[in-house]
């Protein structure tokens, strides 16, 4: 197992509170309660360098962490959460907005799915978001590990049909899978 010196830097909630490094950025997104954090903490194989809670939404800004000093993971709070009240979500929207714009340390986004379920409406335009805007886009489903084996295919094929692509990295942050192919993916940038 591959251990790295992985620290947070910050959190911000608008442009003058963003890192000043060189470093390339990677956005990990998707809809709340979908494994964002603890994605971040078993790719750098810490516990609890990023913040995972039982309930959805604890992240509600750009949260940077410094992998190596190679790369910079940004988690970004979750989209699709209704317990937000419509100026939070407007403020999350403004934010991440700014963020896609201007940030020209941006190399690619992680798209992360739940491996259980069909990719929601959110997803399939963050998507779009990205292709729009020319991110490298790398989609990740996560829970890998909660999915029966003879339902994997099944549901690998409803995501990748859902959002239009042909390469879906399956991911377990409790077993590690999909790990070192994503680590391959990011360090090709």
């Amino acid at each position: 197992m591959q251990y790295f010196n992985a620290n947070f830097i910050t959190s911000a909630i608008n442009k003058s509170q963003w890192p000043d490094h060189l470093l390339k950025e990677v956005v990990l997104a998707g809809r709340s309660n979908v494994g964002k954090s603890s994605l971040i903490n078993s790719l750098c194989n810490r516990k609890n360098l990023a913040y995972t809670g039982n309930t959805p939404g604890k992240t509600r800004l750009l949260n940077f962490y410094n992998v190596d000093d190679k790369i910079v993971l940004v988690d970004v709070p979750g989209y699709g959460y209704a317990a937000r009240s419509n100026n939070e979500l407007n403020s999350f929207g403004e934010m991440m907005e700014t963020y896609f714009n201007e940030r020209g340390n941006l190399k690619a986004l992680v798209l992360i799915v739940d491996m259980r379920h069909k990719p929601t409406k959110d997803d399939i335009e963050m998507l779009e978001y990205a292709k729009s805007k020319k991110i490298n886009t790398f989609v990740v489903a996560t829970k890998f590990d909660k999915v029966k084996s003879s339902e994997r295919d099944k549901q690998s094929k409803l995501i990748c049909d859902t959002l239009g692509i042909s390469n879906l990295i399956h991911y377990s942050s409790v077993t590690k899978k999909g790990q070192d192919i994503l680590w391959d993916k990011l360090n090709n940038l």
